[in-house]
């Protein structure tokens, strides 16, 4: 148990189970006087009293209509002014919205509130050295690098319109307009027109765009789908829907001869077999990232294996929270809003498991960079906020404005100590080569 005394609150704190802390709070009576004094005296400023003047009400006659409420709200008010700094006294750090405990203060009485808190786990960390751990193969082929360029030679080429009458077929890229209906009502996000889409890139629902082979410029057909049983929008999921579908266009893409003057036109390469080693570089980045995540989680769930603890629920709540406001921000628009609180909802439950595993892991990587004082450099902290601003395409203090001030330097402190505690792991571990998934 710990105490701490400052003025007019006075704080206790005992354990309340492993993850848990019991704070009592005891506020003084000369505090509460106060606040019951202030209370009134706004109240007498406002009040209309039959029979008195407004600002002229007597406290006795106040005390005698308001007393309850106005005493809940003093309950309130010293909460809130004086949890934090006991808490602060007390010096835990807790990680979720404190449960708090009171009842209504009388004037002239000290003022006493419990709160239950979570904090971090204690955990006790396994040794380190040695951990088991797998890495898979980190190559790039000849093959993988043909086939990236080949991509690139497919995303660069220009349209051109199909002669007339032809068919349409895998690799065509078709301009339609198109209704879906479900039991014969139109749905929302069902109508398009002069959408663009290529058959076979897998874009619309599976059978949509198979059904549209063969049909001719200017044609029509009517499709038949089923929409899978786990489709983002709940209301259409494993429902039947018809489209009627008018192809407009057919293009097809002129592809490129693969020399020299392909890779000119691309970029700023010198020759074809210059582009290849850019494409050999960038995809060999890839891998070695791929790589490295792969093994980071072998080691992460070698942890897992040899260490016990329990999760704060805030910290689950607060990365729940998180997934569903990116959620949110996606499907903003594409849902109505009936529909969108019916699949946050669904994704609320979804989520909470996924959400635990990721905030063990956080706590494990976290325990290790304790456990090895761990610290990054302002220069590193400075360096990684620049790249934070560079792929966003804004200047660093642009990123201060658009994140919070300090926010970015925190998120970039942050990454990079979990990602020296990971390389140290790595450094400690007993790495097997694996074929991977």
């Amino acid at each position: 148990m710990s105490t701490a005394r400052d003025g007019t609150v006075q704080a206790e704190c005992s354990e309340d189970g492993p993850i848990g802390r019991r704070v009592e709070v005891k506020v003084s009576a000369e505090r509460v006087s106060l606040a019951f004094d202030r209370a009134y005296r706004d109240l007498a400023r406002s009040a209309r009293v039959k029979g008195f003047r407004q600002g002229r009400v007597p406290r006795t006659v106040l005390e005698r209509m308001y007393g309850a409420s106005v005493a809940e709200q003093i309950e309130q008010t010293l909460i809130r002014e004086t949890l934090g700094e006991a808490i602060e006294q007390t010096e835990i750090e807790p990680v979720g919205a404190p449960e708090v405990d009171s009842r209504p203060p009388v004037p002239g009485g000290e003022f006493g509130y419990a709160a239950r808190v979570e904090v971090r786990p204690d955990i006790e960390l396994p040794e380190l050295e040695g951990l088991p751990a797998r890495r898979p193969p980190a190559k790039v082929t000849d093959e993988d690098v043909a086939r990236e360029v080949e991509a690139l030679r497919v995303r660069s080429a220009p349209l051109v319109e199909e002669p007339e009458g032809t068919a349409a077929e895998t690799g065509h890229v078709l301009n339609i307009d198109f209704v879906g209906r479900v039991e014969g009502e139109a749905f929302e996000g069902g109508t398009g027109s002069d959408v663009e889409l290529e058959i076979g890139s897998g874009r619309f629902v599976a059978g949509f765009e198979e059904q549209l082979v063969g049909v001719p410029a200017g044609g029509d057909r009517q499709l038949t789908i089923v929409f899978p049983e786990d489709y983002a929008n709940g209301e259409l999921a494993g429902k039947q829907a018809v489209f009627d579908v008018h192809v407009a266009e057919i293009k097809r893409r002129q592809l490129a001869e693969l020399d020299d003057e392909f890779a000119k036109d691309i970029g700023e390469f010198s020759s074809l077999e210059e582009l290849r080693e850019r494409v050999r570089s960038d995809l060999q980045a890839g891998l070695d990232r791929q790589a490295r995540g792969a093994l980071h989680r072998s080691l992460l769930d070698a942890l897992l294996e040899r260490t016990d603890f329990q999760v704060p629920h805030g910290l689950v709540e607060r990365q729940l929270e998180r997934r569903l406001e990116r959620a949110a921000h996606q499907l903003q628009g594409s849902l109505e809003a009936d529909a969108l609180q019916a699949e946050l909802a669904r994704l609320r439950r979804e989520w909470r498991e996924p959400a635990k595993a990721e905030v063990k892991d956080q706590l494990l990587v976290d325990a290790v960079a304790r456990a090895r004082n761990i610290e990054v450099s302002d220069a590193d902290i400075a360096q990684r906020v620049e790249a934070m601003a560079e792929e966003r395409g804004i200047d660093v203090e642009g990123l201060r404005r658009a994140l919070g001030e300090g926010v970015p330097e925190a998120v970039a402190a942050g990454s990079l100590r979990d990602e020296k505690a990971l390389d140290l792991l790595a450094a400690l571990a007993r790495i097997e080569e694996s074929a991977g998934d």
